[in-house]
């Protein structure tokens, strides 16, 4: 695809491709107009005059841009050249997570819980602005050098609003061995089926292998419905208990048996253990007890705050539930006090006014 025009658009000049998929050739680049190193992922030409998978492209774009976080990959540009259809996209020097999972064999615990927790601070980023990704799985997880993780594509993610509890679909959208039972029995996804997802890519991590294979896709399909994976600690004794349980909890067939959303995913591994942060950098995961977002049209995303573990709302984990469980809040003495004096006040001026009304009215 090279011999293509380097200089897309009269802008993006292309160096190398760096990735592809089904759809797409992902290229390094450069914005010659702003100067910056960029990707440039270009819809195969195969597809680009299908409009159905040029609206799908765009889609992707647009339900990116809309979203800013630091584990979230930036969106700067989509457009048309020559019948080439591309997204312009934040630079990451590093790999896919698919990658570096081939190439480690299986990961420490500190690192596996140090990128899941990135992971799920951008999914559940997505998950309060109305969004579920669809499509969770490592080769769509870019990692720097620095182990600095971004989640990407989001072709197939689905709005929320637009999702009915009811829904059926003869066509099963997302990745055989990462989608969760109810995506393969083509039922309406929800958080919780992206939760699912995390929990595949969190074994595989831990154990260096999927919880499930098979040959063809249906039987993925009914293994996930279905089948029970091998226990993680079986395969990798190292794996703390209480990790695992965490693990098997989001592999659960019913989605009301997972967390809800991966910010509480997110949460409950902030709790397991402590973190690299020369490698993670700060985790960005709202404070317990939001209620999931509901998107808004054409509304964006309200920004959070970065928490360090244990730094705001203090947690602590139970491992025989495999919960987080938020503790109550320190007593602020000072304020008690202070407004205790103040009753005392009120009530010690009561007689004072008592005196000054029946000395008025004898």
């Amino acid at each position: 695809m090279m011999e293509e025009t380097a200089l897309l658009n009269n802008r993006y000049r292309l160096e190398q491709p760096i990735g592809s998929g089904g759809m797409a050739v992902v290229y390094k680049a450069i914005d010659e107009m702003l100067e910056r190193t960029v990707s440039v992922k270009i819809l195969r030409e195969d597809y680009s005059g299908d409009n159905d998978f040029r609206e799908r492209f765009k889609q992707e774009a647009k339900a990116a841009a809309n979203l800013s976080h630091p584990n979230i990959v930036t969106v700067y540009d989509f457009g048309f050249d020559d019948e080439r259809v591309f997204i312009v996209i934040e630079y990451i020097d590093g790999t896919d997570l698919k990658s570096l999972i081939r190439r480690k064999g299986h990961f420490n615990i500190e690192d596996s819980v140090g990128l899941l927790t990135q992971a799920c601070a951008g999914v559940g980023y997505a998950h309060r602005a109305g969004l579920i990704h669809c499509d969770i799985k490592p080769h769509n997880m870019l990692v720097s050098h620095d182990y600095r993780l971004k989640v990407t594509d989001f072709g197939i993610a689905r709005a929320l609003a637009t999702i009915h509890p009811d829904e059926k679909s003869e066509v099963v959208w997302g990745s055989p061995h990462y989608f969760s039972p109810e995506q393969a029995s083509g039922d309406a996804p929800s958080p919780a089926s992206d939760v699912y997802s995390l929990g595949v890519i969190l074994y595989e991590m831990l154990t260096g292998q999927l919880p499930f294979e098979a040959g063809e896709s249906s039987e993925l399909a009914r293994m996930h419905r279905e089948e029970v994976p091998i226990s993680p600690r079986r395969l990798n004794p190292a794996i703390p208990e209480a990790l695992e349980k965490i693990t098997l909890k989001v592999l659960s067939k019913e989605p009301a048996a997972r967390y809800r959303t991966a910010d509480q995913l997110g949460r409950v591994l902030l709790s397991f253990g402590k973190l690299n942060k020369e490698k993670t950098g700060p985790i960005v995961l709202p404070r317990a007890g939001n209620k999931i977002g509901q998107q808004v049209a054409d509304s964006h995303p309200s920004p959070t705050t970065a928490y360090p573990e244990h730094q705001e709302t203090p947690y602590a984990y139970d491992p025989d539930t495999a919960e987080t469980i938020v503790e109550d809040e320190p007593i602020d003495w000072l304020t008690w006090v202070l407004g205790l004096l103040a009753f005392t006040t009120i009530l010690g001026l009561i007689p004072f006014w008592l005196y000054i009304y029946f000395s008025l009215n004898p």
